[in-house]
């Protein structure tokens, strides 16, 4: 049983990082901390907290901590645990994007120009990020039809020239047509253009123009004239800022009631090259500062492509901090900075009004999604509020059950819950959605201030008319009303439609169709990753807990280490025997034991 009041007795005065779990075990918060006697034990003071804190410490049924070196090491493992795990009370950066970059290979002797969404240390020449993969598109198209060089994947040489030879778009080095030399004018001269050095190409071009009209190649210099026409024509397509910078990254940030978002412009060579922007739910339980420093840390710490600069609407917590591991991390000064007049402080400005701009339009988007939806579905209320259940099991065991919710066109995951099936022990799937759903209203009628709030205005069913049936019979038995209608997937198990309890198929708009999908992917990964965490824990409990010598806390140790009883097996001996508690000759045991079983 652990006892948290004896536990915070026993917390170290070091730097580190704090877990806190609920009764499930499941990860609610991340957190780093100077010393971490201190910071712990201020969740369970009597002290001024916020809503959302006051809830995540009243869901605290323990919690574990890692001891680390110093402050930059826990900063660091907090970002990957939060990455990993994805705590419901952490600001959460669900960030999957990777941007396209232009990649020069200068170490090849005649060097291949492409687009690359990965970054890495292999000295070759990147440029970017593209916020928009079009402009990387674009820029990488001109490239090629203004710059002879080669377009092959593989560079060997040929019995004969391709037809980009003959058509005038490559020198046809793999026939041996250009020297290195005259090849790497060409990536020099590729080079200066991507990095907005126009000025000094069109002087080389005009140079080499007037050596060929003297040598009267009068084809050769009207070749050249016209590459110089379309690199002034593409650098005046590139919006041009006035500040003097090679790389840096400046970001806005503006919150309504309902989200909070943060936009960033990516200048890169006095030119901005493209932004991006960030949306945080449930901005009512967070602070402007909260969120932002939380996404400082989550967005840079793991990132390979750094900008010299980063400049802040505001400052954060742990800003030295982090400019130092961000700096040891690509050995070169990265620097923080707070714009308080000119140039700099106007594009701070730009970008929180763009950040303002896109949340409005975002927030205008769901409403009109809420809107759309009463109107296509013919209801009498606003689904302002709607849930979805989906049913998971594995050949009639530990069957499950998730239920998503939106809120004014949101999906909301810390409204999300989780079931386990009681009452049904066979694979019946419509029997199981009925149980749920019938615990589900319960819980609002016997107590609409609890955690499941007040009833739904609307249910979405993961399937079609059997399980809107079950559904509709749970309903029945509290002589209420509460429109349900089903998710239908095709055979690509893609969402194809709704369907109503007369099977009567609805047409949606794209948008909508959009927002059914996120709802139905999002129940369905709630149903699932429950049923996988039952069936990974009774593997474990009937394997590893029948080994004498294993107790709770030897396990755990394991499952962490190496996640799963199927990677323990996988494991030598020397590898289990480096967990914390495990000995040579026990890890010798555990072995023997789990490979009998098979």
């Amino acid at each position: 049983m652990f006892n948290i009041k004896e536990e915070l007795k026993k917390l170290p005065d070091k730097p580190g990082v704090y877990i806190m779990r609920d009764k499930n075990d499941d990860i609610l918060y991340v957190g780093k901390a100077v010393i971490l006697k201190n910071r712990v034990r201020q969740y369970f003071n009597k002290t001024n907290k916020t809503a959302r804190i006051q809830k995540m410490v009243s869901l605290i049924d323990h919690f574990e901590y890692i001891v680390t070196d110093n402050e930059a090491e826990a900063l660091i493992l907090e970002c990957n645990l939060i990455k990993k795990n994805m705590p419901k009370f952490n600001v959460l950066l669900k960030d999957d994007k990777t941007y396209p970059y232009i990649k020069i290979d200068i170490k090849s002797d005649y060097p291949n120009v492409f687009i690359t969404r990965r970054v890495l240390n292999d000295g070759a020449k990147y440029f970017g990020p593209y916020a928009n993969p079009g402009s990387a598109k674009e820029m990488l198209d001109f490239i090629k039809d203004r710059f002879q060089i080669r377009q092959c994947k593989k560079f060997k040489s040929n019995q004969r020239a391709c037809l980009n030879y003959h058509i005038k778009k490559c020198l046809a080095p793999c026939m041996g047509y250009v020297s290195k030399e005259e090849y790497r004018k060409q990536i020099d001269q590729i080079i200066m253009l991507l990095e907005g050095k126009t000025k000094e190409i069109i002087k080389q071009i005009d140079k080499e123009i007037l050596e060929f009209a003297d040598n009267q190649e009068y084809e050769k210099a009207a070749a050249l004239r016209d590459k110089k026409i379309a690199i002034e024509r593409i650098s005046e397509k590139q919006k041009v800022s006035n500040i003097n910078e090679k790389a840096i990254d400046v970001i806005g940030i503006a919150k309504n009631e309902l989200s909070i978002c943060i936009e960033i412009f990516f200048v890169r060579n006095s030119k901005m090259i493209g932004r991006e922007h960030y949306f945080f739910e449930n901005s009512n339980e967070l602070t402007e500062n909260e969120t932002l420093s939380e996404f400082i840390k989550q967005y840079y710490i793991n990132k390979v492509d750094l900008p010299s600069k980063i400049m802040l609407p505001q400052n954060i917590e742990d800003i030295e901090l982090i400019e130092n591991i961000l700096s040891n991390k690509v050995d070169r000064k990265i620097e923080f900075k707070l714009p308080q007049k000119g140039e700099k402080l106007r594009f701070i400005e730009m970008a929180n009004n763009n950040a303002k701009i896109t949340l409005e339009n975002k927030t205008k988007e769901k409403e009109d999604i809420v809107l759309k939806l009463k109107e296509v579905l013919n209801l009498e209320n606003m689904p302002r509020k709607i849930e979805s259940f989906d049913i998971s099991n594995m050949a009639g065991e530990h069957m499950v059950a998730g239920m998503c919710v939106a809120k004014d066109g949101v999906i909301n995951r810390n409204l999300a819950r989780r079931f386990k099936i009681k009452t049904v022990f066979a694979q019946d799937d419509p029997k199981c959605m009925e149980e749920v759903v019938t615990r589900r209203i319960k819980h609002s009628i016997e107590n609409p201030k609890g955690a499941f709030g007040t009833l739904p205005d609307l249910i979405l069913a993961d399937g079609g008319i059997t399980q809107i049936n079950a559904i509709k019979k749970a309903i029945d038995k509290y002589k209420i009303t509460i429109p349900v209608f089903g998710m239908v997937k095709d055979d690509k198990h893609n969402t194809k439609k709704l369907i109503d309890d007369n099977k009567k198929e609805i047409e949606l708009t794209e948008d909508l169709m959009n927002f059914i999908t996120n709802m139905q992917d999002e129940v369905h990964r709630i149903a699932i990753e429950y049923n996988r965490k039952l069936r990974d824990k009774d593997t474990t409990k009937s394997e590893l807990d029948k080994i004498k010598g294993i107790g709770e806390k030897r396990k755990q140790e394991l499952i962490k280490k190496f996640g799963s009883v199927e990677e323990i097996k996988k494991a030598d001996i020397l590898e289990i025997s480096e967990v914390k508690g495990i000995t040579e000759e026990l890890a010798r045991k555990i072995k023997k034991e789990l490979l009998r079983k098979l």
